[in-house]
């Protein structure tokens, strides 16, 4: 599963895989119909990759947690994010079961539920996406250390200034994700 790809877009519904970066924004592709659309750099993007739920004694990255889910439901669908929170709350336990219930609150819990199941219809949940995504994870993290050196020094320079406000915007945006996500 590539999750660095995979985004929620504050406002919209669903899940959306970026495209490509515009000079003021990014082409986006909702990841069930396929459907492309342009997004501008004032949007508040998360990338799903860099979003993390809580537990007692650290934060435990969504691809784990989904990974989790897909093992424990045999790589199928989950409950429905509208399911009563009694449900939702036992969902959560045996898919994370040392989650933080004061900082994971159960409109986290539906929107977890909701995500996987998007990406379950959209063919991302399948057991060779999890063995190969840990491979690439760490290639993607080793290439992200790299590129953002280079992408700084532009930055300082002069003319990126929509990509500026573009990343800027991206990397608070997933912050007040990562928080309210858990």
């Amino acid at each position: 599963m590539l999750l660095e790809k995979i985004i929620s877009i504050s406002g919209k519904p669903g899940l959306y895989k970026l495209v490509s970066q515009l000079k003021n924004g990014f082409i986006i592709e909702e990841v069930t119909t396929k459907k492309k659309v342009s997004i501008g750099n004032s949007s508040q993007v998360s990338l799903l990759d860099n979003i993390a739920m809580f537990t007692f004694d650290k934060e435990v990255p969504l691809f784990e947690v989904f990974e989790n889910i897909a093992k424990n439901y045999d790589y199928k669908e989950t409950i429905n994010h509208k399911s009563s929170e009694a449900e939702l709350a036992e969902f959560m336990v045996a898919s994370l079961p040392n989650y933080d219930t004061e900082r994971v609150y159960n409109s986290d819990i539906k929107k977890l539920a909701q995500w996987y199941n998007i990406l379950h219809k959209a063919g991302y949940i399948t057991p060779e996406s999890f063995v190969k995504a840990e491979a690439e994870t760490t290639e993607g993290e080793a290439a992200v250390e790299k590129e953002a050196p280079k992408k700084a020094a532009p930055k300082a320079d002069k003319p990126a200034t929509p990509k500026v406000k573009a990343s800027t915007g991206a990397k608070a945006a997933t912050k007040s994700t990562h928080r309210k996500m858990g």
